[in-house]
């Protein structure tokens, strides 16, 4: 009856760190990584508040947020209007400089786009 209980024990602790070991090497997470260029706006702020690109590239705002947002320029040079939750707004910048900007609708959340 020892033995049978012992082996039963081990097969169940084998069992563990075949599982624990498995969902480590997988891989998988239930975030995906930050897409090239991309600029996340979650928990009421820009993620990240900062981004530094090249000239010529295009600037994406996603808004995985519960609630609807803006891009707006502090200089009023482009205005995303209303992004609703899931949905994106993309700019291109073409000359170098530092480019901040603001949600209009929450005024306390700010970005700044830097281009090289």
């Amino acid at each position: 009856m020892k033995n049978r209980i012992a082996r039963v024990v081990s097969l169940s602790l084998l069992f563990s760190t075949i599982l624990v070991s498995c969902s480590k090497s997988s891989g998988t997470s239930n975030s995906a990584p930050p897409e090239p260029n991309a600029v996340s706006i979650i928990n009421m702020t820009f993620t990240p508040a900062t981004i530094t690109v090249t000239a010529g590239t295009t600037v994406t705002w996603k808004n995985n947020d519960n609630m609807t947002h803006t891009v707006t320029a502090n200089d009023d040079s482009y205005d995303s209007g209303n992004i609703g939750s899931g949905s994106s707004f993309s700019k291109t910048f073409s000359i170098a400089g530092t480019y901040p900007y603001h949600c209009s609708i929450h005024p306390s959340m700010t970005g700044k786009v830097v281009v090289n």
